[in-house]
């Protein structure tokens, strides 16, 4: 009996080793819900994953919200592949978890990280530390300099207008 062995390569893995090139690193993103994803940024999902698409391909993509997230945004998040994080109260704390369980999983090359807030340094260090490279994603006013400066892709989102999101009374922890 005669055995054959064969690989079977996704479409742009076959493209890629074709012109020499390697296959897309992968990436972890969580979005910091409460501090990015305001009305009045006028962020848009789709836009954030467009820009990550450029560097590599999307494995996980998590976007944590507090308890006062619209109904609206929750919907928009689901209908764009993201897996919604609900949790009461901050959302700093769930945010540091999520980007732990992404700079330990082995299948992760990159961590991508949505926000403004200077609180979030040590997990790009630490994610740096581990051999992992870094996004950080946001939008002015407040983008934190010093998590720009640590991050190896700094991605500076331009609002559209008023989006889907937190209305401009919501208060965030570090915005």
């Amino acid at each position: 009996m005669k055995e054959k062995i064969f690989r079977i390569l996704k479409r742009e893995e076959k493209e890629a080793k074709e012109k020499g090139e390697e296959p897309k690193k992968t990436i972890g993103l969580i979005i910091d819900g409460p501090n990015i994803l305001r009305k009045e940024f006028g962020i848009r999902l789709e836009d954030i994953k467009e820009a990550l698409e450029r560097i590599g391909k999307i494995r996980v993509a998590k976007v944590v919200l507090n308890q006062y997230a619209p109904q609206g945004l929750i919907e928009a998040v689901v209908n764009q592949g993201f897996e919604p994080i609900i949790v009461a109260g901050d959302t700093d704390v769930r945010i540091a978890i999520e980007a732990m369980e992404l700079i330990y999983n082995s299948d992760v090359d990159i961590i991508a990280i949505a926000t403004r807030d200077a609180d979030f340094l040590p997990i790009i260090s630490e994610a740096k530390r581990k051999g992992k490279e870094t996004i950080v994603i946001g939008v002015e006013p407040g983008f934190s300099v010093a998590l720009q400066n640590a991050a190896d892709y700094v991605i500076k989102m331009e609002g559209r207008g008023e989006g889907v999101g937190y209305g401009k009374n919501h208060k965030t922890h570090g915005a």
